[in-house]
């Protein structure tokens, strides 16, 4: 089975790419092959379109949180279909950018303090950003030009909307599998790793990539699966102060768990509940926060 993880950003450049992972799922280890950094949406919608089989998991959220949508009173907001969801995606999509702002604005000003974000129960277990937040970091945006595209493309979306089976999109989250790390090894949170700004990147940091690298090669998480890459690659990842290159690969072992669960639904559940979706499932090793349903 062919995997992919990608790091996403809602702006692709020469500066700031799409990261993406190619491999294949041996047993319980993803082999990374290559990583290729996609500079225009062209090419990230040609790697929707690839033919099957494949699953991906990508970094970046699937859907807004239902309190959100139920406030802003679209269409169907109340409901869990997939038709639900192809129409908020549609929704949200055809507003231009200083609408999106200024909506999101007016819902949070009309919230509590600490209380101003909407999450969705797999941000709340994931420890994630909520998807309406636009910056530090732009997920908002990020799911404003992801989404549209998964749709688009006619992926299967597990949880959330049939489609092509031979191509599965899977949400992930590289900061989970980063925190998973840390905890195996005693600690709290997982280490500062990454930073786009060069003039913020340090050894440390560095040192940092090394450690994780090593974790996802040996496999010390609760996701159980190793990453098997050629030492080009690996280099590659560690010098990435951007962190992209070592968030992919993360990403690609989260496919791979998901892939190994395909006949679980890859462990996505349409109706779960929130109460059931806990910190305490996430430490079991559950990848969870794959499925914008979970709302």
């Amino acid at each position: 089975m062919r995997i992919v993880g990608v790091d996403f950003t809602s702006a692709p450049s020469r500066r700031k790419a799409i990261t993406v992972a190619h491999g294949r799922v041996d047993v319980a280890r993803v082999r990374v092959d290559r990583v290729d950094r996609l500079t225009d949406w062209p090419s990230f919608e040609a790697l929707l379109s690839a033919p099957g089989p494949w699953v991906g998991a990508f970094d970046f959220p699937f859907g807004l949180a239902r309190e959100l949508v139920v406030a802003l009173g679209w269409a169907g907001a109340r409901s869990r279909s997939a038709r639900a969801w192809h129409a908020m995606i549609a929704r949200y999509a055809a507003l231009d950018r200083e609408t999106v702002d200024r909506t999101f604005a007016r819902f949070r000003a009309a919230r509590p303090v600490g209380r101003k974000y909407a999450h969705r129960a797999t941000e709340i277990a994931a420890g994630a950003h909520a998807s309406m937040k636009l910056v530090n970091p732009p997920v908002g945006w990020m799911l404003h030009e992801g989404a549209p595209r998964l749709a688009r493309a006619g992926v299967h979306l597990p949880g959330i909307a049939d489609g092509d089976r031979s191509r599965v999109a899977l949400e992930a989250y590289p900061g989970l599998v980063m925190r998973r790390i840390a905890e195996a090894r005693g600690e709290k949170r997982a280490p500062s790793y990454k930073n786009d700004a060069r003039s913020k990147q340090t050894p440390a940091q560095r040192d940092a990539r090394v450690g994780l690298l090593w974790a996802l090669v040996e496999g010390a998480h609760p996701f159980g699966v190793r990453a098997d890459l050629p030492m080009a690659l690996a280099e590659a990842a560690v010098d990435d102060a951007s962190g992209d290159t070592l968030d992919a690969i993360a990403c690609a072992v989260q496919a791979a768990w998901g892939a190994a669960r395909a006949g679980e639904n890859y462990a996505c559940r349409r109706r779960r509940s929130r109460r059931r979706l806990d910190r305490r499932g996430l430490k079991r090793g559950s990848l969870l926060a794959i499925s914008a349903k979970l709302l």
